[in-house]
């Protein structure tokens, strides 16, 4: 597979657009319910709920769409990851409920896909790539 560049874009591609529709899609829900997404933040017992709000909407909706068109992605996807494992410690920490286990390993297994992106990059089909390409032809 790695003597293959349009396979891997095209599976970067995928991954990205993979990983950014759940946090899309995510935001979209809250800006629907801020009253309902605020109150589940304050019963989290999370500090500042309506501020952590407009960071999830920031992230979520923001991050998201600068995910899914590669523009810097590396430093998006370590916010994203940042976001993601904190949302593991701040909503999934009951291990004896095994629903929450669940999550929990989920929003790690997130993060570690978010890692591979700020490890590799967006892809050539991104607008990083479309930079870096642009760069090249230049000089």
């Amino acid at each position: 597979m790695s003597d293959n560049p349009a396979l891997q874009s095209s599976l970067a591609l995928i991954g990205r657009l993979l990983l950014a529709a759940m946090f899309i899609l995510s935001g979209f829900g809250k800006l629907g319910d801020p009253s309902g997404t605020i109150g589940y933040i304050a019963s989290a017992g999370l500090p500042l709920p309506p501020v952590a709000y407009a960071v999830a909407l920031a992230v979520e909706i923001g991050a998201g769409i600068l995910l899914v068109l590669g523009h810097r992605a590396r430093w998006v996807a370590l916010i994203l990851a940042a976001f993601t494992l904190a949302s593991a410690i701040g909503f999934h920490t009951d291990f004896a409920d095994q629903n929450q286990m669940i999550h929990f390993m989920k929003n790690l297994a997130i993060t570690g896909g978010f890692l591979q992106i700020a490890a590799f990059g967006a892809g050539a089909f991104s607008l990083d790539g479309r930079a870096a390409r642009a760069g090249r032809e230049m000089g």
